[in-house]
């Protein structure tokens, strides 16, 4: 019997790098037979330990490249993405929550769905995710129970957000998306060839 391969799924689902990364990351995983432990985390505590800015305190230069870098990934890997969508910067906290609530009660797969849905209407669609109706209808289209938005105002998830966000920081992660891998990490949806590597490893193991 092969090795079970777990990977650890730091994101925020704000972050136009998750969101350019986060179905081929699904596939991946589920072509490696994989399970994947979501853990969306509030990066407005992992920057200040980490040495990161949030966008609008970063320096003009970093900000115009972070653009073009943007656009080349979205035209490389054939995904609509708006450079500057009408509702960025927008809190991820109640979208995290949603997540996490859903993969309480309706399992990881339901989440990772989920949670591509969000990160497409930030950067597709210009949606607000901060807002409480975006987010029901964001159920809506994953058909899954409306209840989940008031389901994700419980304690027990903002416990579960607060405790990924902590076990980021203790494991070095600085920025969104990070994959962990058996303790080895990679950042940015442009390591995602490694991540594939490295659950081929496994399997020859």
């Amino acid at each position: 019997m092969s090795p079970h391969k777990s990977i650890d799924y730091y994101f925020a689902p704000q972050s136009p790098w998750t969101y350019l990364g986060h179905q081929r990351f699904a596939d991946m995983a589920r072509a490696a037979g994989a399970s994947v432990n979501l853990l969306p985390m509030d990066l407005g505590k992992v920057f200040p330990v980490s040495g990161g800015l949030p966008l609008p305190k970063r320096a003009p230069q970093r900000q115009a490249y972070r653009l073009v870098e943007l656009k080349r990934f979205s035209e490389w890997l054939q995904l609509p993405l708006t450079l500057q969508p009408k509702h960025f910067p927008v809190p991820g906290d109640n979208a995290a929550r949603l997540i996490i609530a859903t993969n309480l009660q309706q399992g990881s797969d339901a989440a990772m769905r989920l949670a591509g849905t969000v990160m497409g209407a930030v950067w597709a669609e210009q949606l607000n995710i901060d807002d409480a109706a975006t987010l029901l209808e964001l159920l809506r289209r994953c058909a899954l129970p409306a209840a989940l938005r008031d389901a994700a105002q419980s304690p027990e998830v903002q416990a579960r957000y607060d405790a990924a966000t902590q076990q980021a920081i203790d494991a070095g992660i600085f920025g969104a998306p990070s994959y962990v891998i058996d303790g080895e990490m990679f950042w940015g949806q442009d390591r995602l060839d490694f991540v594939e590597r490295r659950l081929a490893s496994i399997k020859r193991a």
